[in-house]
């Protein structure tokens, strides 16, 4: 049995504080894919690449969804007869502004919503979310949204396995250091929960670049650079089911394991700050300057 699906994932140049430039770029890549590679299924952007990195005033381009953004990427999947993950958006909800992925059918209806989760504080601005969230194609499977900083935490994709993700799609905004761990990440994630793993990242000012696309053992099926670029690739989730019941690379069958264990997990039975390794953690903040930084300045003055 087949359950074929084709991705195109578009490592996007992202324009700084350009909504408009950004927005037409993206329905020319739409277009671009439909009119060459008119096998693709679905179309995935980068993290917030109609915005690109944080600009004064960004604020002030949050809407609400639906709304007029919305039902501009409504109607480029309706037109073109694709599904449409458009990166992530801002949005303004009950005075609170999130930072919302979407998945639009091709029919041009809003099937799914997610509200990033872990926003990559004390940088990132937007509300945290609550939710989370997968949604169905039919006659395929079951996909999964989470954004950027969200994979950093297991429990994430953890739980979208449990609630039967078989895809992962995975828009983030990164040009930090830690691009090198995030590639280590995108592929733990898809091994831990044997699934595929779509990570679509953003060029110029929407990231570094370096996407990738892993298969349910966590092996590399595309990989970009750091210039703009589309991959696409044919996906079959049947192997996913192959691979949790024979194993990842034929020999662990880590999903049926962790089902079958009585062990019951302290961390998630209560309070998470009163763990011993925990409690002294604090809040997310601002590092300040060392301890032994400061008395060495003291020293010197």
């Amino acid at each position: 049995m087949n359950r074929n699906f084709t991705i195109a994932g578009v490592q996007m140049w992202v324009h700084e504080n350009d909504l408009q430039k950004n927005l037409k770029s993206m329905e020319d890549s739409v277009a671009f894919i439909a009119a060459n590679y008119p096998f693709v299924d679905m179309i995935v952007f980068s993290e917030l690449c109609m915005f690109g990195a944080p600009y004064p005033g960004w604020k002030r381009d949050a809407e609400p969804i639906p709304g007029p953004m919305t039902e501009r990427f409504c109607s480029l999947a309706g037109k073109h007869g694709k599904w449409l993950v458009p990166g992530s958006q801002y949005e303004k909800a009950n005075g609170k502004i999130y930072n919302t992925s979407l998945a639009i059918s091709p029919d041009g209806e809003i099937v799914a919503r997610y509200r990033k989760m872990f926003p990559w504080q004390p940088l990132e601005q937007t509300e945290p979310g609550g939710d989370f969230c997968v949604f169905d194609v039919p006659d395929v499977g079951r996909f999964g949204l989470c954004i950027c900083y969200d994979m950093w935490f297991p429990e994430v994709c953890r739980t979208l396995a449990w609630m039967g993700a078989e895809v992962i799609i995975h828009p983030t905004m990164t040009s930090t250091n830690d691009r090198e761990q995030e590639l280590i990440l995108a592929r733990a994630n898809a091994i831990f929960n044997q699934f595929y793993f779509i990570d679509v990242n953003g060029a110029g000012f929407g990231g570094n670049g370096r996407s990738l696309m892993a298969d349910p053992h966590g092996r590399l099926l595309q990989s970009a650079g750091n210039e703009p670029l589309t991959m696409i690739e044919t996906i079959d989730l049947e192997r996913v089911r192959e691979t949790r019941e024979y194993g990842t690379a034929g020999v662990s069958q880590v999903l049926k394991q962790f089902v079958a264990t009585a062990v019951n997990y302290p961390v998630y039975g209560g309070d998470l700050a009163k763990g011993a390794g925990f409690m002294h953690l604090g809040a997310v903040s601002t590092p300040k300057r060392r301890n032994n930084d400061n008395k060495n300045l003291k020293e010197e003055e």
